[in-house]
């Protein structure tokens, strides 16, 4: 894939449509093309925390660790970034990532990942509406699992 394609593929990632197409050329160019076959781990749980994912194609299961085993708590696809919190928050991976079907990434380091959000603090405010966005819809899943659990049968 050329380097122009990468940018544009890079431009429909929410993230980063509002990033300066040479800043997003610098960005791809930084960045590792990686690929994984359904069923590999992009990431465990636990690992440190070195890099962001985009998935330019393909979908992966995003897995936790729970007493009773790993239980899938989202799917992402195209467009999609996932790795963000451990770079962002400087803690080990939240969770695994575990591709489920051929996957194609663009892998950024995390030092090129925080010199982004340096250089574009817009892009900042698009993570935190992400992240945002996300324990949102987890407390409202934690919420409606809890009342399920609180009914009697």
């Amino acid at each position: 894939m050329l380097l122009k394609d990468e940018v544009q593929m890079l431009r429909r990632v929410p993230l980063f449509s509002g990033v300066d197409p040479t800043k997003l050329k610098l960005l791809a160019f930084t960045s590792d093309r990686v690929h994984y076959a359904a069923g590999e781990i992009l990431f465990r749980q636990g690992d440190n925390g070195d890099a962001a994912y985009v998935i330019l194609t393909g979908r992966a299961d995003i897995l936790v660790e729970a007493p009773g085993g790993q239980i899938k708590v989202a799917e992402v696809e195209n467009n999609s970034i996932v790795g963000e919190i451990a770079i962002l928050c400087d803690v080990s991976r939240t969770a695994t990532v575990k591709a489920s079907t051929n996957l194609e990434a663009l892998r950024i380091s995390k030092e090129h990942f925080l010199k982004l959000l340096t250089d574009f603090p817009e892009m900042t405010i698009e993570i935190m509406r992400e992240l945002a966005g996300r324990l949102s819809r987890t407390t409202m899943e934690l919420t409606d699992e809890r009342a399920r659990a609180r009914k009697p049968d």
